[in-house]
């Protein structure tokens, strides 16, 4: 049995992350990932039962990655306001420090690989937003609604705010960097669209 080498594993990753980015999914093969991360195709096979599996465990990875940057700070029992600002500001900086990471796993969340994921239930992340949101509408923090209308609503004008700033420029092309001042304000907006 062939100890797994965590190097080429790393390699491995980072050049598909690469690619992806880069070519989109459509431009992933093995063969050319093997090369640009300088081992043999038979190399990722020993690690990978074939490019769905390598997709799979990359975005399990970085998407675990993700979700721990978004809970440094965070508490599911603050207030609900304390612990939105807390997400936001989390998930804004994670988003425009690693752009590449991000844009892998927006992608990956419209391929039929997705839905394959395994799901995030009884992980800490959950467990923390599932006591957060439960409590804030226990405390009247929060109006109860479908959890897609409370994601949308909390989370949607942040990520419009981010896609923005990665591309320097909002709508009709105006020049555009996201201040502390704009998420703020934002966030008070949707902030009294969620309250009872």
């Amino acid at each position: 049995m062939r100890v797994r080498d965590e190097s080429k594993v790393e390699a491995i990753y980072q050049q598909a992350l690469k690619m992806i980015v880069e070519e989109g999914f459509d431009g992933l093969s093995m063969q050319k990932l093997a090369k640009a991360a300088g081992v043999s195709p038979a190399t990722i096979y020993i690690y990978f039962k074939d490019r769905d599996d390598l997709l799979l465990q990359l975005y399990q990875i970085e998407a675990d990655n993700y979700f721990a940057y978004v809970l440094v700070g965070f508490d599911p029992e603050m207030d609900f306001a304390t612990g939105l600002s807390v997400q936001w500001k989390n998930r804004a900086q994670y988003m425009i420090d690693h752009p590449d990471k991000a844009h892998f796993m927006e992608h990956f969340k419209y391929t039929p690989l997705h839905k394959k994921c395994v799901l995030n239930r009884g992980r800490p992340f959950t467990v923390a937003m599932e006591r957060f949101v439960s409590k804030a509408i226990e405390n009247n923090e929060l109006v109860k609604m479908p959890m897609a209308v409370y994601w949308s609503v909390a989370f949607a004008p942040l990520f419009n705010l981010v896609q923005w700033h990665k591309a320097g420029r909002s709508i009709g092309g105006e020049p555009f960097s996201l201040t502390d001042e704009m998420l703020q304000q934002t966030l008070g907006l949707v902030l009294k669209a969620l309250k009872p």
